[in-house]
């Protein structure tokens, strides 16, 4: 397990509060089989400070995170921690670094490569409303087509664009992508993404006939999530996912 030395009496107590809901997500995609050895990311802007965000140190697998070894970068890429040994992956923050500028609401972006994500991606038709998790993606879903590896700045107001205010972006034969107010709601959107390429995938595996879910039920969804939740959105499973993590290794909180 790769350490470094905490980072929590130097900071204030919302950046490590931060810090420790990001490496959780890390550790969470691990556990869930999303990550994609060290190549995917996620990032959280820390909260009171301008254009500044949390980001993996490349490098590091997801399972390796924790709350010090997150590396603090600016709008533009550039690394703040001085001290933190690791770079970070620049196609990583194209992405997201237009996403955080043009959506106040942006404050956890979630990027994942998932064989799923990936396989409905490249579907000509993307993703079909047939399971009950589908009808909450599509009340929020856009696609941006694929341009390459993500690496030149003339594709953000493309991928902006595209986006628009949703909270679930398809990156054409790339992968996934959420977009929330919370670290805890960008995660159980992802969850909701992955779970439904991964059903519709299984089921078209099986060659029937699938049937679809009808368009009066595609527009109650945003409600219904509301209900299902109580208002709470992913809030409601972070803190059981904590505890299951702290079962497993609470080592993310160092």
């Amino acid at each position: 397990m790769q350490t470094m030395p905490s980072v929590k009496n130097r900071i204030s107590a919302d950046e490590w509060q931060t810090r420790i809901d990001l490496a959780a997500c890390y550790r969470l995609v691990a556990q869930y089989g999303w990550d994609d050895l060290v190549f995917t990311h996620i990032t959280a802007k820390i909260p009171n400070a301008e254009n500044q965000f949390l980001i993996n140190p490349y490098g590091m697998m997801f399972e390796e995170i924790t709350a010090s070894s997150l590396v603090k970068i600016d709008q533009n890429g550039t690394t703040l921690d001085t001290d933190n040994p690791y770079p970070i992956n620049p196609a990583g923050f194209v992405i997201h670094s237009a996403i955080h500028a043009a959506r106040a609401d942006a404050k956890c972006v979630l990027h994942c490569h998932t064989p799923n994500g990936i396989a409905v991606s490249a579907q000509k038709n993307g993703l079909l409303p047939i399971s009950q998790q589908s009808i909450f993606v599509l009340a929020g879903l856009a696609y941006h087509g694929y341009e390459g590896v993500a690496l030149n700045d003339d594709e953000k107001p493309r991928l902006v664009r595209d986006l628009g205010d949703k909270n679930f972006l398809m990156l054409r034969n790339h992968g996934l992508l959420t977009v929330a107010e919370t670290i805890a709601d960008a995660f159980l959107f992802m969850y909701l993404f992955e779970s439904t390429c991964m059903i519709q995938v299984r089921a078209q595996a099986g060659g029937g006939e699938l049937t679809l879910v009808s368009q009066a039920i595609l527009d109650g969804a945003k409600a219904q999530a509301k209900a299902v939740t109580r208002g709470l959105g992913g809030g409601l499973a972070w803190p059981g996912l904590l505890r299951k993590l702290d079962r497993a290794d609470g080592s993310y909180k160092n």
